[in-house]
């Protein structure tokens, strides 16, 4: 659904200037081209309104924007303009605005400007490139509104502090689209006991949008059983290209494997689904079991390709894991594994699927004669986070009954791993590992959470702006 998000823009201007100032409206149409050019090679669906210089054309503009659904919309403040020419446009939009404060240039050539023998002219410059005289004025009428906004302030040009910010905000914008059309599954039921991490589905609505959509895992073993030769056969041919398959593996162990990953294929394409959250026993039902125990590969599988798979049915980290992933950082399913407090590190990892796609160097599978506290065995991955800058992201449920993401930029580094067929990773932070993992808990976040690639907190901390989300950020 990314493609499909949809970007509003406008530039404002008063239309007293026009007559009075010859050039000066086709010298701001100009700006606002490039601003539209910039944001097109941001993201390409871009509804540009030109200039709204009059109260028609800023009920016209809101109108539009409305029957075309923006998701976002960035005003752009071309130079003095009435705050009543921007309200309508926002008001009936109803979608976040970010107010585009850019200055054509640096700064004005004062001695070109002083030789100018024309005031008249001098006064059409100066209007060319005042664009933040207006912006207390919009801004204190949308605070008395209610009308929710951000502001960018900078240069059209040459200023890559601005327009990284702009690409944040883009960003931003289409994952929240994203989670807004993702379509959950939730396969079985929670691990019984773990109380952190049920949630309320209703509340996941109300942040993120999207369905989510109940299965069972019988189906899931129903599809296995309809699953031909042929297709394991190209289900191997692709476990084998993706994974370090390990010596130990029996051949018996990965067409089970293979055969689960085909059926999860056909549940995830029947049901649309985005995201997925799973656990089940299936004890005394020994085609639940079967397809239980084998599901690992072919939910890493999944992970890779932008369907990430949460195991225990923790639907808070499946949502913080599409997040990440539509960020295309990963997102990868973990938690505390150990502390090393000779390397002041702490290693993190998880048994179930990994995000292959993030991993450092090939994911090795190796079978498994337990799955610790859970049931059967089979077949499992290992791997280790790529080495660099990552980002922790928790969807953490609050006592009062909101959402907050908790954020923890860090870095995955090189050592020693424990090699028990899980994922597991070593992670660096700028506060230790004991300041981390004390201000990481008192958070009350879940115990799991999403690893992905890349330092990324100021893109998640305007996703929160978006969702109306409270951003927490550890270090």
């Amino acid at each position: 659904m990314e493609s499909s998000l949809k970007i509003g823009l406008f530039g404002i201007g008063l239309d007293a200037y026009w007559p009075q100032f010859d050039g000066l409206k086709d010298k701001l149409e100009s700006y606002l081209q490039l601003v539209a050019l910039k944001l097109a090679s941001i993201h390409p669906q871009i509804i540009n309104l030109g200039l709204v210089d009059n109260i028609d054309k800023a009920f016209e503009a809101g109108s539009k924007f409305r029957k075309e659904e923006v998701d976002i919309i960035f005003l752009y403040v071309t130079t003095y303009a009435l705050s009543s020419t921007v309200l309508p446009v926002v008001q009936r939009a109803k979608v976040p605005v970010i107010i585009l404060n850019l200055a054509p240039t640096a700064a004005i050539d004062y001695d070109a400007f002083n030789k100018m023998n024309d005031r008249t002219k001098m006064t059409g410059e100066w209007l060319a490139s005042c664009s933040a005289c207006p912006v207390p004025e919009i801004a204190n009428v949308f605070k008395r509104t209610g009308i929710k906004f951000q502001e960018v302030t900078g240069m059209l040009e040459n200023d890559l502090q601005c327009w990284s910010e702009i690409y944040q905000w883009v960003e931003a914008a289409k994952v929240a689209h994203t989670m807004a059309y993702n379509r959950l599954g939730c396969m079985g039921h929670y691990y019984s006991g773990m109380l952190d991490i049920y949630t309320d589905l209703t509340l996941q609505y109300a942040y993120f949008g999207g369905h989510i959509e109940h299965i069972e895992v019988d189906e899931l073993a129903a599809i296995r059983e309809d699953v031909t030769a042929d297709q394991i056969a190209e289900k191997l041919k692709l476990i084998h290209a993706s994974f370090d398959v390990q010596v130990d593996c029996t051949e018996m162990e990965l067409a089970r494997a293979a055969q689960t990953a085909v059926a999860l294929d056909i549940l995830v394409a029947k049901y649309q689904l985005g995201s997925i959250a799973y656990y089940y026993k299936g004890t005394g039902n020994v085609a639940n079991e079967n397809a239980i125990s084998s599901i690992i590969l072919g939910n890493s599988l999944l992970t890779a390709n932008h369907v990430p798979v949460a195991g225990e049915y923790e639907i808070k980290n499946a949502q913080a894991m599409k997040i990440m992933d539509s960020f295309g950082a990963g997102g990868s399913f973990t938690e505390y594994y150990a502390v090393d407090y000779t390397d002041d590190v702490v290693l993190m990892g998880h048994d179930g699927p990994g995000h292959i796609a993030i991993a450092e160097g090939k994911t090795k599978v190796r079978p498994l004669g337990v799955f610790h506290g859970k049931v059967g065995n089979g077949l499992s991955v290992e791997m280790r986070i790529k080495q660099g800058p990552v980002t922790l992201l928790s969807v953490v449920e609050t006592v009062d009954g909101k959402l907050l993401l908790l954020v923890a930029e860090g870095e995955s580094v090189a050592g020693p791993i424990l090699e028990i067929g899980n994922t597991n990773s070593r992670y660096r932070f700028s506060i230790g590992a004991r300041n981390f993992i004390n201000s990481w808990n008192s958070y009350g976040p879940a115990h799991h959470c999403a690893v992905g690639i890349g330092h990324i907190a100021p893109k998640i901390e305007k996703l929160g702006v978006l969702l109306n989300m409270q951003v927490c950020k550890v270090c």
